[in-house]
């Protein structure tokens, strides 16, 4: 499956990122990070990846009105890149996207280097605290990178969120043909996805929550009525109850 992406004019790839930065970043850009406000207590840190054209400002400040006091959110902007279906114009992407039909060609190779960046920010976080403990996430095409890293990764992560997003190369998963993280089946995911969502289908959550439930522990899916390609303070709420499920604040 590949993402849709917005209209001509190019919009940034959510509707909902809370006071959301529109600034293009540069090609080094440090990760935004809300710290967690219990500092004698920092037990948990979630890494999540903003959509095609957002940055890491908005879903930082979003995450940090959860009040997740025992959380670090780590929300890394994405380098700038031209991308094909847009014209070639620039703009923050993980990778590259050429097609909306879901047999089109996807960007391999650029897949596994966003995934591969994913991962360098694990490391970094694990310095500190057991992989155990950190969580990994992201809308749309940072969800994305979110689920490969997930499902390919050779660390134990603490769960995996993905919001209005898609499983990408999900072929060569079904087939076997990537090789597939050991630790799978101890994975708790929280996935979720507008029913009114026109760029990237409600049918493709539907189709990658499939994938994912004969792959990992547990899959939550929550849909949401309404809810274009964007987010919702319902769905944040859920967010944050997955989170402290898995890791509670006390």
């Amino acid at each position: 499956m590949s993402p849709v992406i917005q209209s001509q004019e190019v919009l940034p790839d959510t509707e909902a990122a809370t006071n959301l930065s529109p600034v293009i970043q540069s090609q080094e850009v440090l990760p935004v990070t809300e710290a967690a406000t219990n500092v004698t207590c920092h037990p948990v840190t979630l890494i999540f990846l903003h959509g095609l054209g957002d940055t890491g400002h908005g879903w930082a400040q979003g995450f940090g009105q959860l009040n997740l006091s025992h959380v670090k959110c780590v929300c890394p902007t994405s380098q700038t890149r031209k991308v094909t279906l847009n014209g070639g114009m620039p703009m923050p992407s993980w990778f590259d996207i050429f097609g909306l039909d879901p047999k089109a060609r996807q960007d391999e190779e650029g897949i596994r280097k966003a995934s591969q960046e994913l991962k360098d920010l694990i490391k970094e976080e694990a310095k500190y605290i057991s992989t155990e403990k950190i969580f990994i996430g992201g809308f749309s095409q940072g969800g994305a990178v979110a689920l490969y890293t997930a499902l390919t990764s050779d660390s134990q992560l603490a769960g995996l969120i993905g919001l209005s997003t898609w499983l990408p190369l999900h072929d060569k998963f079904i087939s076997n043909d990537i090789g597939k993280s050991k630790h799978l089946k101890d994975l708790n995911m929280f996935q979720g996805h507008g029913k009114a969502d026109p760029m990237v289908p409600y049918t493709w959550g539907e189709m990658t929550s499939k994938i994912l439930k004969a792959n990992v522990k547990s899959v939550t899916f929550k849909s949401y009525d309404d809810m274009g390609h964007s987010s919702c303070a319902q769905e944040m709420a859920d967010v944050r109850e997955f989170l402290n499920s898995i890791v509670p604040s006390d």
